[in-house]
C-alpha cells in the first residue's frame, strides 16, 4: 500500500510520535511524504520515506498529482485548523481529490490512528464503485 503523510507546522510533533507508534505498520508500505515532515519522521523512525517538496513550495500538489493518476491508496494529513496557510488552496484541491478518487484520509490524529489499527488488524478495506 502507498501511504502519504503530511502534516502542518503544529502538527509535526504528532506525526513524528504517530509514525512512532504505527512504525512496524508503516514499515511494512511504501512511504511519501512532503519535504520536512518525510525528513523529521525519517530522522526519529529511521522509515525509508520518498519525499517531496516542502508543502508551500509544492509538495501539496506533487501529492496530489500522485492522487489524481491513482498513485496513492492512503493519506494521513494531519492539519492545524486554527493558523491560516499560505498555501491554502492547495491543501483544498488535495483534499478534493481525495474524495474524487475515494481515498481514505485522515485529517487528524486520531482518524489516523483509527486507520492505522485497521492495518495492523487487518481489517483495511475500500469500497469501490462502479
Amino acid at each position: 500500500m502507498k501511504i502519504a503523510l503530511i502534516a502542518h507546522d503544529k502538527k509535526k510533533n504528532e506525526i513524528i510520535e504517530l509514525a512512532k507508534a504505527y512504525r512496524d505498520i508503516l514499515a511494512q508500505h511504501e512511504l511519501y511524504a512532503t519535504g520536512t515532515t518525510g525528513t523529521l519522521i525519517m530522522g526519529e523512525t529511521g522509515l525509508p520515506i520518498h519525499r517531496m517538496k516542502s508543502g508551500p513550495l509544492g509538495g501539496d500538489q506533487q501529492i496530489g498529482a500522485m492522487l489524481a493518476n491513482g498513485e496513492l491508496d492512503l493519506i494521513l494529513f494531519l492539519r492545524d485548523p486554527l493558523t491560516a496557510q499560505p498555501h491554502e488552496p492547495d491543501v483544498s484541491a488535495l483534499l478534493r481529490l481525495g474524495d474524487v478518487q475515494k481515498i481514505p484520509l485522515a485529517t487528524n490524529a486520531n482518524s489516523a490512528a483509527i486507520l492505522l489499527e485497521s492495518l495492523k488488524n487487518g481489517v483495511f478495506e475500500t469500497i469501490t464503485t462502479k
